[in-house]
Order: structure tokens, then sequence, then C-alpha cells
């Protein structure tokens, strides 16, 4: 049951991130659209990965999120993501197309501000399950 308790707000957090990728690429033009975009992909990866593992501390999390993402990133230098791309809209969203450098360093920005909010998160949590001291 605590596991699902930590779950449901990953879960939650996931639906968001993609609802807020979606606006962003509806309302902002060009790079700052891309940019958003690249650290909300790794948002997503980092709900992804509370979902998994409830109980992973935020440090670790962004590690991994940042990790996959970067794999992700520069698995698209070898041609094979765009190439597979061409023929699945699935494999497309999830895989990109073409390595560009620069998304590197939103990865990480998407990362450490996930981190952040779910280490704040965490901490306004304990508190408030802390017994009153009076």
């Amino acid at each position: 049951m605590r596991d699902l308790r930590r779950r449901w707000p990953a879960a939650v957090a996931a639906v968001l991130t993609v609802a807020a990728g979606l606006g962003v690429r509806a309302v902002l033009p060009g790079d700052p659209a891309k940019y958003a975009g690249d650290a909300l992909y790794t948002v997503l990866v980092y709900a992804l990965v509370v979902l998994v593992a409830p109980g992973v501390r935020p440090a670790r999390a962004a590690l991994v999120a940042a990790g996959l993402s970067w794999a992700v990133e520069l698995f698209q230098a070898t041609g094979l993501p765009d190439a597979w791309g061409r023929h699945s809209g699935l494999v497309h969203l999830v895989l990109g197309s073409t390595f560009n450098p620069p998304d590197l360093f939103w990865y990480l920005v998407g990362a450490g501000a996930a981190a952040l909010l779910h280490r704040t998160l965490l901490h306004r949590g304990l508190r408030a399950t802390r017994p009153d001291p009076c």
C-alpha cells in the first residue's frame, strides 16, 4: 500500500509532464520549445524511474534519468533512431532522430529540476507526517 502512495504522484507527474511538453510545443516557438521539450523529456524519464522504483532517492533518480536521456541522445548519432522513426511514430517520439549536443545540457536541467522538486516534496511530506511535539 505504501508503494502505491508513492507511485500515484509519479504517475500524475508523468501525465502532467506529457501535457506540459505538448503545451510548450504549442505555445513557444523554435529553440525555446525544443530545449524545454528536452528538459521535460528527462522529467518524464525521472517520473517513470520513480514510478518503477518508488523508494528511489532524488539524486539517484536524477542520475538514472539523465543517463538514460544521454544514452538515447548519443544513440541518435548512429542514425538508427532516425531510420527507425521513419517507420514508427512511437519510435520517433521515444528515440528522437538526430544528435544535437546542446540537448545533453538540457537533459541535465530537467533531471536537476525534477530532483529538486522531488526532494522538496519529500521533505514537506516528512514534516507533515511528524507528530506534533506539543
